[in-house]
Parts: C-alpha cells; sequence; structure tokens
C-alpha cells in the first residue's frame, strides 16, 4: 500500500482527500516512480476546482516529480531500476508517494540536481523553455512583458530572459515581489496593486510597447496585455490564475494592432520522447551553467496538499512549491 491524494468531486481544497492506495504494476512501456518530491502547480488547481476535467473520478492529481525508478514494464528501453528521474507531462497522478507513467514522458536526472530542485523546475522550466525559446524566439535587445514576474514560472523566466541578453518588465503584486524578481534579473517592476501597468509600459519602452507579451493570469489582465502589446507582436496566454480568458473580440485584435494571439500548452511542444529529452536538456544546461538558480523553494508534507494550493492560489508564495511524501 502506498499514500495518494485524490478528489472524488470538484470543488475546493477540502475536496482533496489523502488516501491508501494499491499502487499498479508497470505495464508495457511504463515505469514505477517512487517519488521524492513533487511539484505544484496551479493547473492542479484547474483540475480539482473542475475547470479541466479528469478522464473519471476519484482522480488522483498533479504531473511533475521527481525520484527513483522501482520497477520497470516490458519494452522499456535506457531505464532500469535506481535511476534518478524527473517528470512534468504527466498523466495525472504525481501527488503520491508512487506514480506510474509511460517511460517516454521520463528524463533521466543530473546527478547535480536534487530531487527538491527537479520537482520544483520541471514543469515550470519546461514551460520556460517553450515560451521564451520556442513559441516566440526572445532576442537580446527585446523589452518583453512578463505578468506574475515572482512567481514560480516568472522566476525562472526573469532569469533566462537575462541570459538571452532580453529586458523583462516583471508584473508583481508586492514590494517583496519586486525586490524577488528584480534579484533574478528582471530588467524593470511593475506593481499592478499601485501602478497603471500599461500607461508604464509605454514609459518604459518610449511608446513602442513590447513585442511579446506572456500572460499567465488570465481574464484580470487580458485587457492590460492587449493595451501592452507592440503592433504585429504577439500575446501569449499561457494560464488562467484568475480565470479563463472567454468572449474573445477578433476586431479588437484588428484595432489594437493586427496582434497575434495563442493558447500554448506544454504538452504541444513536449509532444514526443525527443523534444521532451531536448527541451529537458536545454533546462538542466541552464541550471548546471548557473544561469538559473533553483533555490526558493516552499515544502510541504504531501498531506498537506490542500494547504501548498491554498497558499498558491492567494499568491501568498514566491518561487515553487512543493510536496515531500
Amino acid at each position: 500500500m502506498a499514500k495518494r491524494i485524490q478528489f472524488r468531486t470538484p470543488g475546493g481544497p477540502e475536496v482533496l482527500e489523502y488516501v491508501d492506495f494499491e499502487p499498479a504494476a508497470p505495464g508495457p512501456q511504463q515505469v514505477r516512480v517512487r517519488n521524492h518530491a513533487i511539484g505544484v502547480n496551479f493547473v492542479e488547481i484547474y483540475y480539482r476546482n473542475g475547470l479541466y476535467a479528469p478522464s473519471s473520478l476519484p482522480s488522483g492529481l498533479g504531473s511533475e516529480g521527481a525520484g527513483v525508478v522501482e520497477a520497470v514494464g516490458h519494452e522499456v528501453e535506457g531505464l532500469r531500476v535506481g535511476d534518478r528521474v524527473a517528470y512534468g507531462t504527466g498523466p495525472l497522478g504525481s501527488y503520491s508517494e508512487v506514480h506510474v507513467l509511460p517511460a517516454a514522458n521520463l528524463v533521466k536526472l543530473p546527478d547535480a540536481i536534487s530531487f527538491e530542485q527537479a520537482a520544483a523546475v520541471m514543469l515550470k522550466g519546461l514551460t520556460v523553455q517553450y515560451l521564451l525559446r520556442q513559441t516566440y524566439v526572445v532576442q537580446s535587445g527585446e523589452t518583453i512583458l512578463f505578468h506574475a514576474a515572482a512567481g514560480g514560472v516568472g522566476s525562472i523566466a526573469c532569469q533566462w530572459a537575462s541570459a538571452l541578453g532580453a529586458k523583462l518588465i516583471g508584473t508583481v503584486g508586492s514590494a517583496e515581489k519586486a525586490a524577488r524578481a528584480k534579484a533574478l534579473g528582471a530588467w524593470e517592476t511593475i506593481d499592478y496593486s499601485k501602478e497603471d501597468v500599461a500607461a508604464r509600459v509605454l514609459e518604459l519602452t518610449d511608446g513602442r510597447k513590447c513585442p511579446v507579451v506572456y500572460d499567465s493570469v488570465g481574464r484580470d489582465t487580458w485587457q492590460t496585455s492587449l493595451d501592452s502589446v507592440a503592433p504585429r507582436g504577439l500575446i501569449v496566454s499561457f494560464g488562467n490564475a484568475s480565470g479563463p480568458v472567454a468572449g474573445v473580440n477578433l476586431g479588437v485584435l484588428a484595432q489594437k494592432g493586427s496582434i497575434y494571439v495563442t493558447r500554448p500548452t506544454l504538452a504541444s511542444y513536449a509532444d514526443s520522447a525527443e523534444h521532451l529529452r531536448s527541451m529537458a536538456d536545454e533546462l538542466f544546461g541552464m541550471i548546471a551553467s548557473g544561469k538559473i538558480k533553483v533555490d526558493e523553494i516552499r515544502k510541504y508534507p504531501l498531506e498537506d496538499a490542500a494547504l501548498a494550493q491554498t497558499e498558491l492560489f492567494a499568491r501568498r508564495t514566491v518561487g515553487s512549491t512543493i510536496l515531500v511524501p
């Protein structure tokens, strides 16, 4: 028997249950991992509250973790019992002491990176990789806008953008978060609790606005993103922290200067074992070189997953949040 977090019906944090379950044996092309650390992300809140639907109920939760291979199914190549591994693309069920998942979703973890660092960075770091290196290829000298710059994804984006030579303007909600974003490499910050973000972007860019705006907040920042992107620029809407963007008027995109909008997901970029490993190699290389540091990690016991989600949803966290079995 092992322990996991599950939910039987959508709702608030109170629907999460800490239960016993019998781990399955890995099937063909599957691996069972003994988790040492588990990532906590906004997407799990979307599943829990019903914005996204799991395949069945009751359902496990979570898609990111790091640990040691403890069993290998048939037809698995390149992985064996005892290997240190990490994953960030699911399937659901990582909020658990053990997790069975496709071998293609795993990458080997370099010895220089701890389980806790990997669980804190896999989904977020791979997300930043596709955002800055694929969805829009950020160039040295460009000025970009990144909402929630002190959060888990934003903290990595500040560092990666700085390493690329880009000027990242980060929106934050407090002086403390502004200081953190600046310390991580943000060129400038805008405190949305005190400042008009779009007006400040105009000032910082001498009226040119930004060629790309990265927005994980969603509903509450949609208009701000529209007002901050340059003509023929791109809004990358990759999250719904405040709720989903709805009722998009295509005519507004024309009025704002023929702008583009995309709603990407990690699954669409890490869509094969080769793509996933290539992305992970670049991420691990950035960490190994010291260009990205993963040192702000808030830890909760696995059984306190509801508390971890509550703190994350209330935006009382900085950096990354993980669960420890």
